[in-house]
Formats: structure tokens, C-alpha cells, sequence
């Protein structure tokens, strides 16, 4: 009984463990990101203190150096006077298309021409798929938002602020009529990896992100 008890304990710890948010982003340095062919980033992306990562100049795209599946992913962030940035997940390299995820838009969505668009192209948009909430609690520019990305399995929701602004299952004819009227229409299988890597994008414009964390679900 005693062993049985002891081994279900572990279990259970294991489990929680399981659970726990880790922090992608350490405050400090960029380990655990690289380029998008593994190397260490040496240009563009600055950290700052007070663990701010920032987009300070022309860089690249940050990759995290290991592939996610199933996850809970918070992070806070800011944009500049109208700039773009964003965020992927599941991102993997597609033949002639090359890397591709998901994509949780962030951008001055008052005055950076995709704003214009239309809501798809807008802050917590499922990038030229689908658009978040017309309510969505979106704080001005140069102030911290805090955002969210929910991934299990087909379905994934994006938060903003601590609502729930946009959610959506693969399987679904929204979200297949929604792709084959986007721009990633020709990329044959586009989120249907179970797995990628997280990508933060370098879209030529200052942004900076802070308190980067994931859990496993």
C-alpha cells in the first residue's frame, strides 16, 4: 500500500509539473532563440532592462529552438506609431512557401495599412483569416497589452487583455472557407501540423515583448 501510495504521488507531481508555465523568454539573453536555420541571433533584437526583449532594428524573425504542440502561451507586448509585428505558432517550413504558422496579429491597428483592410489584418486577427471580437480590449499604442494563445489539438482561441476575442476549430467550414480566401490558400496544409516552433516576427518596425511564457497542456 505504502509503494502504491508513494508511485501514485509521483504521478501526480509528474502531472502538475506537467503543467507549470515556463518562461520562453529568460529576461536576461536570447538563449533558447535562434534564426530560422538554428544559429544564434546576433543583430536587431536588443534585451533590454527590466527584461524587455525589443525589435530594435533589422534582425530577423525570432525562432524558439524547440517545437510546441498542445500549449497555453501569454506574453505582454507594445507596438511603435504605426507598426506591425506578430506572433506564430506552429510554425514550420513549407516547399517554396517557406516558413509559415499561425499567426496572432499585432499591430497599430489605427494607422499601419493593414488596419485598413480590414478586421482579419487587426490586432488579435488569426492573420488574414479570421477577426477577433469587434469589442476586443485593446489598449493605445505604447501601452503593454497582455495577449494569450490557447493551441489543443484543431482548436485554438486567442485572448487579449483576459477576454477571450477569437476562438476557432480547424475542422470547421468557417475556418476552411475563411483559408481558401487568404493568402495562404496555396500553401497545401497550412495549420494542420500538430507541432512547430514559436516565431516572433521582425516586420521592420520597433516592438517590444516581455513576461514570455508557455504552458503544456
Amino acid at each position: 500500500m505504502f509503494l502504491r501510495s508513494l508511485f501514485l504521488s509521483s504521478c501526480l507531481l509528474a502531472s502538475a509539473s506537467a503543467q507549470v508555465a515556463t518562461p520562453l523568454f529568460n529576461g536576461k539573453d536570447l538563449s533558447g532563440w535562434t534564426t530560422s536555420d538554428g544559429k544564434p541571433v546576433t543583430a536587431g533584437w536588443v534585451v533590454e532592462p527590466g527584461g524587455i526583449l525589443h525589435r530594435a532594428a533589422k534582425g530577423g524573425d525570432l525562432f524558439t529552438a524547440s517545437e510546441y504542440g498542445n500549449f497555453e502561451l501569454s506574453w505582454e507586448w507594445k507596438i511603435s506609431p504605426g507598426g506591425n509585428s506578430g506572433l506564430k505558432y506552429r510554425v514550420q517550413a513549407y516547399p517554396e512557401k517557406g516558413f509559415l504558422g499561425c499567426e496572432y496579429q499585432i499591430l497599430d491597428d489605427l494607422n499601419h495599412p493593414d488596419g485598413k483592410i480590414g478586421p482579419h489584418r487587426q490586432t488579435a486577427a488569426l492573420y488574414d483569416i479570421l477577426p477577433p471580437s469587434p469589442s476586443k480590449p485593446l489598449l493605445p499604442v505604447g501601452q503593454w497589452n497582455l495577449s494569450k494563445v490557447v493551441v489543443k489539438d484543431q482548436t485554438f482561441e486567442h485572448w487579449l487583455n483576459g477576454q477571450k476575442v477569437l476562438a476557432v476549430d480547424l475542422t470547421s467550414d468557417v475556418f476552411k472557407t475563411a483559408r481558401a480566401q487568404s493568402k495562404f490558400k496555396a500553401a497545401v496544409g497550412f495549420a494542420e501540423n500538430p507541432k512547430g516552433r514559436i516565431m516572433i516576427q521582425d516586420h521592420q518596425d520597433e516592438a517590444w515583448f516581455r513576461h514570455i511564457t508557455l504552458k503544456p497542456l
